[in-house]
């Protein structure tokens, strides 16, 4: 009997190898990862697609006995981190909060957001407030995680605990900590989204697609959250096949832009394809600009005006962001960058310009019209092929 109990203890009932131990960490770990990503983000937060309720009732359970959160508060959270991101009252922003608070110490800064009632009660909307939520899994999370220690020191013997704590371990440091710190402070940006997110590599596989952070603040509705070609979402391909199965339905994703012939005029049509694929629009006059920006820094160095290029050299690194995210000694080297060259005065001021036409909220359609129209009269008048080229495909929008 004693012997029995200590080969419990030390192997368990499965007596698994350390590589079987190994995959049974990364396999429970990634359905965790899932879980966060496929139900608690897209379809909880975001309402971006509908699971079937088995597949509900199955994250919400698993996700009680491997992370101990719960939906609504999770939710509730992630939401008031949309709404005010980057500021004072973001949860968990690096940009105010420092890199290494969030990176290292995310957790608590969930758990502290958790315990403020008007983040819940304003952000809460639409979560589950069933009776296993409210007297089950918010009532006793600690009971969740222990089944877990528990099924895992049966099945493992005492390097069970080692892969509870993993486990334990796997949300806080991944989701709170690398997307929410890192997602907001390194990696490269497809879009100049308002916030400060990032997307951290282009193939999202360990935090299944969270890694491409800034297209989901970009787009934070669409269930898919891989956005160029290259770009891979692991998410987006188990939503897809739920969907096949039966178990999900889409509501939405990014939109993709559509380029037919161009018109010889801007329309309502057109003005619609430019405002629902603005952010792509941006984006494309950001990669015009830099194109544009490295001739012009090539011309200024060949006429020989010393000052002037090393100015514009320092100044290509920054001078693609909007106005609002500069700093000020790079604000106030503008004025001798628009001296020295017509052309990047002419670039920043339609940049600026053609921003500006989806933030008149209080114009009609056929004003917007008119304002773009105008404003593709402009580029092709300014004698700036790179201007005239772009004009070109911003009236090939369908």
């Amino acid at each position: 009997m004693l012997n029995y109990l200590f080969d419990f203890v030390a192997h368990g009932l499965l007596h698994a190898s350390g590589w079987a131990i190994v995959a049974y960490t990364l396999i429970m770990t990634h359905i965790t990862i899932i879980g966060v990503t496929v139900y608690l983000h897209r379809c909880q937060a975001h309402r971006a697609l509908d699971l079937h309720p088995a597949v509900s009732h199955f994250f919400r359970g698993w996700l009680w006995m491997t992370t101990g959160m719960v939906t609504g508060q999770w939710a509730s959270i992630h939401r008031k981190h949309h709404a005010k991101c980057e500021t004072e009252d973001d949860p968990h922003s690096p940009q105010t909060r420092g890199l290494p608070k969030v990176l290292w110490q995310g957790a608590e800064l969930y758990r502290s957001e958790a315990k403020n009632e008007e983040t819940l009660r304003k952000f809460g909307h639409g979560t589950p407030d069933d009776w296993v939520e409210r007297n089950v899994y918010a009532k006793h999370a600690i009971l969740g995680i222990s089944l877990m220690m528990i099924i895992n020191i049966a099945l493992f013997g005492a390097i069970g605990l080692t892969i509870w704590a993993i486990q334990m371990a796997w949300i806080p440091f991944w989701a709170a900590g690398v997307v929410n710190g890192l997602g907001h402070f390194w990696g490269y940006r497809n879009f100049n989204s308002e916030d400060a997110s990032t997307n951290l590599v282009p193939w999202g596989i360990l935090i299944g697609g969270e890694e491409l952070h800034n297209n989901h603040h970009t787009y934070a509705t669409s269930a898919k959250l891989s956005n160029k070609w290259y770009e891979f979402d692991i998410g987006w391909m188990y939503i897809r096949a739920l969907e096949i199965c039966k178990l999900a339905k889409v509501k939405k994703i990014a939109p993709s832009p559509k380029i037919s012939g161009a018109k010889a005029i801007v329309d309502l049509d057109t003005l619609q394809a430019v405002l629902s694929n603005r952010y792509e629009v941006m984006a494309q006059y950001g990669k015009t600009l830099k194109r544009a920006y490295r001739k012009e820094l090539a011309h200024i160095k060949e006429v020989g005006a010393r000052e002037t290029y090393v100015l514009a050299k320092n100044a290509r690194k920054w001078f693609h962001k909007d106005e609002a995210r500069l700093q000020e000694p790079q604000k106030l080297q503008l004025p001798q960058l628009f001296e020295s060259s017509s052309a990047l005065k002419t670039y920043f001021e339609l940049r600026s310009e053609l921003a500006a036409i989806w933030e008149r909220s209080n114009a009609s359609r056929e004003q917007l019209v008119l304002q773009l129209q105008d404003w593709c009269q402009r580029a092709e008048a300014s004698g700036i092929k790179a201007l005239q080229e772009f004009s070109v495909r911003l009236r090939s929008y369908a």
